[in-house]
């Protein structure tokens, strides 16, 4: 399996860099989230437009999932015409949503052309881009939030998302070969949790025996310890 890491800023880019968005491959390509900046990394890596097979997203945050909608306008009448649909994978009444915001913003009639569009279920696996998937729901706030659990013959990655504290987080990433794990904050929320601080992705890491943690969406202005592994834009890790 291979990891590359095509953005993991917050919810505002780091200087320079994308928005969320992890690239899969091993027999198939997967594309986990695609949030501002993500299309045009993968043109660039592509050589025109992207040759993913599905594309799943987390969470309806636009840091998550806001280049869908130049990602439709250009396969719809851009470069990407002649692409292949990937299937878009969305959380449960991800594809209303998705619809509802194409009405409000001009690009619903063009989804349908450039996206097989479906629905994925709590803890239920399905396959998508040569891999076996499970969405594990996390606490983000009020927002109904997945994390993702990637697996083939031989490995697995888990992916955080978006998440508070919380169990599940354990059972996502548990015994995984490597944890992509988000850790957006410097100190506890005071009230309503919705993201981790460093400490807490470390706690959950140790608790869930992942073998390889790498901390992602975090500000670039804010220190991780020195022996805490922390994801930059262009990373690729093999495993």
């Amino acid at each position: 399996m291979r990891l590359t890491i095509i953005g993991c800023s917050p919810a505002w880019p780091n200087a320079g860099g994308a928005q969320s968005g992890y690239l899969v491959e091993g027999d198939g390509r997967l594309l986990l989230d695609c949030g501002p900046g993500v299309l045009a990394r993968l043109r660039a890596r592509d050589g025109g437009w992207p040759g993913v097979d599905a594309v799943v997203i987390t969470h309806f945050h636009l840091d998550h999932w806001g280049d869908l909608v130049p990602w439709v306008f250009g396969g719809a009448y851009g470069p990407g015409r002649d692409a292949d649909r990937p299937e878009l994978w969305l959380p449960p009444g991800g594809e209303a949503r998705l619809r509802g915001f194409g009405e409000r913003m001009s690009f619903g009639g063009q989804i349908d052309t450039v996206f097989d569009v479906r629905e994925y279920e709590e803890d239920v696996p399905f396959r998508a881009g040569g891999f076996d998937v499970t969405p594990h729901r996390l606490d983000h706030y009020s927002e109904l939030t997945f994390g993702l659990r990637v697996q083939n013959h031989s490995s697995t990655l888990a992916y955080s998302g978006d998440t508070g504290p919380t169990e599940r987080l354990v059972e996502l990433a548990r015994d995984a070969d490597v944890f992509i794990c988000e850790a957006t904050l410097r100190q506890p929320e005071p009230d309503e949790r919705g993201h981790l601080t460093g400490e807490e992705a470390v706690e959950a890491s140790r608790a869930a025996g992942a073998r390889r943690l790498v901390v992602i969406h975090r500000p670039d202005e804010l220190p991780l310890a020195p022996d805490v592994e922390r994801a930059a834009d262009g990373d690729v890790l093999d495993f």
